[in-house]
């Protein structure tokens, strides 16, 4: 994928791999995706698809056993340590850059705001800190910009809640001050992590409008990484459909989910309730279930759930990437490199 001055992340070929006591686990295999400038990008797919490991390789973020052993994540860094097509490589980077790019380049809204956030530091502390650490600015000054973000995010009586503790906030309270956090220092990208995990659906509604007003106001590029169809739907311009560590497709949000090419979309589409259906028809789950971590199938991955499956090619042949009949569209088939050829 050629870089552009709109892209703001490329990543190829990405490999992470968990290495335990009973094998190996490859929770990244073989991603490629870019990201241009003001895009909102939606990564969907079920649970254990490898969804939150990719985002959080970009920022180098995994934890041992698990370790980025191959490809690029290509990121800008804006000090003058850029590379090729004037951007980092942080599968290489030192120290340094890696820390330059965590919250300054790139912002991160976690799974989980309870366990993401210290309970031992108020919020005041804990944005201000990201300000000063990215920033030439006083103690003072970061406080003044922390009251600000928090009352910018929809947080009531900022100066007040500036003072407070997480434990003390509720659920999509600590949420919106996540979001405050990852935008403090003005992030190209922002990698929003199921923001909407463990909420009420009115509240969810308005963590999505409050995510969609500040990328309309900023400009920003949004990956939202997420298994609920809808919210991609709304929220998102491409989505890129994963299972098992790969993207199985790729498109314009609309392109994809109106004319789905590989049956693992297809699968998750027909398993969503559609509203003012008249025809009482029962939904159809996908069927099976996602392998074991050390029980990968050979072949194409999804071979074992597929309705659309050809013995003796798609669980010997692990298919390549194919370009659909528009450019910005990419599915992972077989059945689609038999029409290629």
């Amino acid at each position: 994928m050629a870089a552009s001055d709109e892209t703001v992340l490329r990543i190829e070929d990405l490999h992470t791999h968990f290495e335990l006591d009973d094998g190996v686990v490859h929770a990244v295999d073989g991603v490629d995706l870019d990201i241009r400038r003001g895009e909102v990008l939606a990564v969907v797919g079920e649970s254990g698809c490898g969804k939150s490991v990719m985002a959080r390789s970009v920022l180098r973020l995994i934890d041992r056993p698990g370790r980025i052993t191959g490809g690029h994540i290509w990121v800008r860094t804006g000090d003058g340590t850029e590379g090729t097509d004037g951007m980092a490589d942080m599968v290489t980077a030192d120290a340094r850059v890696v820390r330059s790019v965590r919250g300054k380049r790139v912002g991160m809204v976690f799974q989980e705001p309870m366990t993401s956030m210290s309970p031992m530091h108020t919020l005041g502390n804990q944005i201000g800190e990201a300000i000063m650490l990215h920033e030439s600015v006083t103690k003072a000054e970061a406080r003044e910009r922390t009251v600000e973000l928090l009352g910018r995010v929809g947080i009531s009586a900022p100066e007040r809640r500036a003072d407070e503790y997480p434990f003390q906030m509720s659920g999509g309270m600590l949420q919106r001050a996540m979001i405050a956090m990852a935008l403090a220092c003005g992030p190209e990208l922002l990698i929003a992590d199921e923001p909407t995990t463990a909420l009420d659906v009115t509240t969810q509604a308005q963590i999505l409008d409050l995510l969609r007003s500040l990328q309309q106001d900023t400009g920003m590029a949004v990956m939202l990484i997420t298994h609920d169809l809808g919210v991609a739907a709304q929220m998102a311009d491409e989505v890129a459909v994963m299972y098992l560590g790969s993207v199985v497709e790729r498109g314009p949000v609309a392109e994809v989910f109106r004319e789905p090419r590989h049956p693992y979309t297809k699968a998750l589409l027909r398993s969503v309730p559609k509203l003012g259906s008249r025809s009482r028809e029962r939904l159809q789950p996908v069927r099976g279930m996602v392998p074991h971590a050390y029980r990968r199938p050979p072949g194409c991955p999804f071979h074992p759930r597929c309705d659309e499956f050809i013995a003796g090619r798609c669980d010997v042949t692990v298919p390549s990437p194919v370009p659909g009949p528009e450019p910005s569209r990419v599915v992972s088939c077989l059945l689609y490199e038999e029409v290629s050829a």
